[in-house]
Protein backbone atom coordinates (compact mmCIF):
# COMPACT_ATOMS: atom_id res chain seq x y z
CA UNK A 1 0.00 0.00 0.00
CA UNK A 2 1.58 3.32 -1.00
CA UNK A 3 2.08 5.96 1.64
CA UNK A 4 0.33 9.28 1.13
CA UNK A 5 3.45 11.02 -0.23
CA UNK A 6 4.74 8.30 -2.58
CA UNK A 7 4.55 8.83 -6.30
CA UNK A 8 2.88 6.24 -8.51
CA UNK A 9 3.59 5.78 -12.20
CA UNK A 10 1.36 5.00 -15.15
CA UNK A 11 2.34 4.46 -18.79
CA UNK A 12 2.72 8.16 -19.58
CA UNK A 13 2.58 9.95 -16.25
CA UNK A 14 3.76 10.04 -12.66
CA UNK A 15 1.07 10.94 -10.17
CA UNK A 16 0.11 11.32 -6.53
CA UNK A 17 -3.62 12.00 -6.44
CA UNK A 18 -5.76 11.58 -3.34
CA UNK A 19 -9.41 12.16 -2.66
CA UNK A 20 -11.13 12.25 0.73
CA UNK A 21 -14.68 10.91 0.41
CA UNK A 22 -17.50 11.01 2.94
CA UNK A 23 -20.58 8.82 2.42
CA UNK A 24 -23.67 9.20 4.60
CA UNK A 25 -26.29 6.56 5.30
CA UNK A 26 -29.76 7.36 4.00
CA UNK A 27 -31.66 9.52 6.52
CA UNK A 28 -28.43 9.52 8.62
CA UNK A 29 -29.70 6.39 10.32
CA UNK A 30 -27.34 4.81 12.84
CA UNK A 31 -26.96 1.44 11.13
CA UNK A 32 -23.23 0.78 10.82
CA UNK A 33 -21.76 -1.58 13.39
CA UNK A 34 -18.10 -2.52 13.75
CA UNK A 35 -18.75 -5.76 11.86
CA UNK A 36 -20.47 -3.91 9.00
CA UNK A 37 -17.65 -1.34 8.82
CA UNK A 38 -15.01 -4.09 8.64
CA UNK A 39 -16.88 -5.81 5.81
CA UNK A 40 -17.41 -2.45 4.10
CA UNK A 41 -13.66 -1.82 4.13
CA UNK A 42 -13.07 -5.20 2.42
CA UNK A 43 -15.68 -4.36 -0.24
CA UNK A 44 -14.17 -0.90 -0.79
CA UNK A 45 -10.70 -2.48 -1.16
CA UNK A 46 -12.02 -4.86 -3.85
CA UNK A 47 -13.76 -2.06 -5.75
CA UNK A 48 -10.67 0.17 -5.56
CA UNK A 49 -8.50 -2.65 -6.88
CA UNK A 50 -10.71 -2.77 -9.99
CA UNK A 51 -9.99 0.95 -10.52
CA UNK A 52 -6.25 0.57 -9.73
CA UNK A 53 -6.87 2.76 -6.70
CA UNK A 54 -5.70 2.15 -3.13
CA UNK A 55 -7.41 2.92 0.15
CA UNK A 56 -4.97 4.84 2.35
CA UNK A 57 -7.33 5.38 5.30
CA UNK A 58 -10.81 4.18 6.17
CA UNK A 59 -12.92 4.99 9.20
CA UNK A 60 -16.59 5.24 10.01
CA UNK A 61 -19.20 5.95 12.61
CA UNK A 62 -22.77 4.75 13.04
CA UNK A 63 -24.15 6.93 10.24
CA UNK A 64 -21.26 7.79 7.88
CA UNK A 65 -17.83 6.70 6.59
CA UNK A 66 -14.64 8.55 5.64
CA UNK A 67 -12.31 7.13 2.98
CA UNK A 68 -8.97 8.48 1.74
CA UNK A 69 -8.14 7.00 -1.66
CA UNK A 70 -5.02 7.25 -3.83
CA UNK A 71 -6.25 6.96 -7.42
CA UNK A 72 -4.79 7.22 -10.96
CA UNK A 73 -5.62 10.17 -13.24
CA UNK A 74 -7.60 7.99 -15.66
CA UNK A 75 -10.23 7.36 -12.95
CA UNK A 76 -13.21 9.67 -12.68
CA UNK A 77 -14.04 10.33 -9.03
CA UNK A 78 -17.78 10.19 -9.76
CA UNK A 79 -17.48 6.73 -11.36
CA UNK A 80 -15.38 5.51 -8.44
CA UNK A 81 -17.98 6.83 -6.00
CA UNK A 82 -20.86 5.23 -7.92
CA UNK A 83 -19.09 1.86 -7.84
CA UNK A 84 -18.14 2.11 -4.17
CA UNK A 85 -21.66 3.02 -3.12
CA UNK A 86 -23.46 0.66 -5.50
CA UNK A 87 -21.40 -2.46 -4.85
CA UNK A 88 -21.21 -1.90 -1.08
CA UNK A 89 -24.96 -1.27 -0.85
CA UNK A 90 -25.82 -4.43 -2.78
CA UNK A 91 -23.39 -6.70 -0.93
CA UNK A 92 -24.03 -5.32 2.55
CA UNK A 93 -27.81 -5.60 2.18
CA UNK A 94 -27.33 -9.16 0.94
CA UNK A 95 -24.94 -10.18 3.76
CA UNK A 96 -26.75 -8.29 6.54
CA UNK A 97 -30.49 -8.75 5.84
CA UNK A 98 -31.55 -6.63 8.84
CA UNK A 99 -29.80 -3.62 7.31
CA UNK A 100 -32.35 -3.24 4.50
CA UNK A 101 -35.25 -3.07 6.99
CA UNK A 102 -34.06 0.35 8.20
CA UNK A 103 -34.56 2.01 4.82
CA UNK A 104 -37.33 2.79 2.37
CA UNK A 105 -36.93 0.56 -0.71
CA UNK A 106 -33.73 -0.89 0.78
CA UNK A 107 -31.54 2.06 -0.24
CA UNK A 108 -28.42 2.18 1.95
CA UNK A 109 -26.66 5.41 0.97
CA UNK A 110 -27.80 8.99 0.66
CA UNK A 111 -27.52 10.06 -3.00
CA UNK A 112 -25.06 12.82 -2.07
CA UNK A 113 -21.40 12.52 -1.12
CA UNK A 114 -18.51 14.80 -0.17
CA UNK A 115 -15.29 14.62 -2.22
CA UNK A 116 -12.24 16.68 -1.31
CA UNK A 117 -8.96 16.62 -3.18
CA UNK A 118 -5.94 16.58 -0.92
CA UNK A 119 -2.19 16.21 -0.78
CA UNK A 120 0.70 18.06 -2.35
CA UNK A 121 1.61 21.69 -1.89
CA UNK A 122 -0.98 24.13 -0.52
CA UNK A 123 -3.06 25.93 -3.15
CA UNK A 124 -1.52 29.30 -2.22
CA UNK A 125 1.95 27.99 -3.11
CA UNK A 126 0.77 26.48 -6.39
CA UNK A 127 -0.92 29.77 -7.36
CA UNK A 128 2.28 31.62 -6.52
CA UNK A 129 4.41 29.32 -8.64
CA UNK A 130 2.04 29.34 -11.61
CA UNK A 131 1.39 33.10 -11.60
CA UNK A 132 4.67 34.69 -10.53
CA UNK A 133 7.56 32.40 -11.24
CA UNK A 134 9.21 31.18 -14.36
CA UNK A 135 9.71 27.47 -13.76
CA UNK A 136 13.18 26.20 -14.54
CA UNK A 137 13.11 23.66 -17.34
CA UNK A 138 15.96 21.20 -17.68
CA UNK A 139 16.51 19.60 -21.06
CA UNK A 140 17.58 15.97 -20.92
CA UNK A 141 17.89 14.56 -24.42
CA UNK A 142 14.59 15.20 -26.18
CA UNK A 143 12.63 15.30 -22.93
CA UNK A 144 11.86 18.38 -20.86
CA UNK A 145 11.51 18.01 -17.12
CA UNK A 146 10.87 20.34 -14.25
CA UNK A 147 10.69 19.61 -10.57
CA UNK A 148 8.11 21.11 -8.21
CA UNK A 149 8.36 19.94 -4.62
CA UNK A 150 6.49 20.72 -1.45
CA UNK A 151 7.21 24.12 0.04
CA UNK A 152 6.47 25.42 3.51
CA UNK A 153 6.01 29.11 2.65
CA UNK A 154 6.41 31.64 -0.18
CA UNK A 155 9.91 32.63 0.92
CA UNK A 156 11.08 29.02 0.56
CA UNK A 157 9.69 28.94 -3.00
CA UNK A 158 11.59 32.06 -4.04
CA UNK A 159 14.81 30.85 -2.37
CA UNK A 160 14.51 27.44 -4.03
CA UNK A 161 14.14 28.82 -7.54
CA UNK A 162 16.74 31.55 -7.00
CA UNK A 163 19.23 28.89 -5.93
CA UNK A 164 18.33 26.71 -8.95
CA UNK A 165 18.83 29.63 -11.38
CA UNK A 166 22.24 30.51 -9.98
CA UNK A 167 23.56 26.92 -10.08
CA UNK A 168 22.05 25.62 -13.32
CA UNK A 169 23.52 26.29 -16.78
CA UNK A 170 21.37 28.37 -19.09
CA UNK A 171 19.00 26.43 -21.26
CA UNK A 172 18.99 27.22 -24.95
Amino acid sequence: MPKTNELRAGCHCVFNMHVHLVFVAKYRRHVFTKQILLRMREIFNDVCADFEAVIVEFDGEKDHVHVLINYPPKVSVSKLVNSLKGVSSRLLRKEFPGLANNFFKGVLWSPSYFPSSCGGAPISIIKLVVNRLELPVFRIGKRFRFILGKFVNEKAVFEHFAQRRSHSPSVS
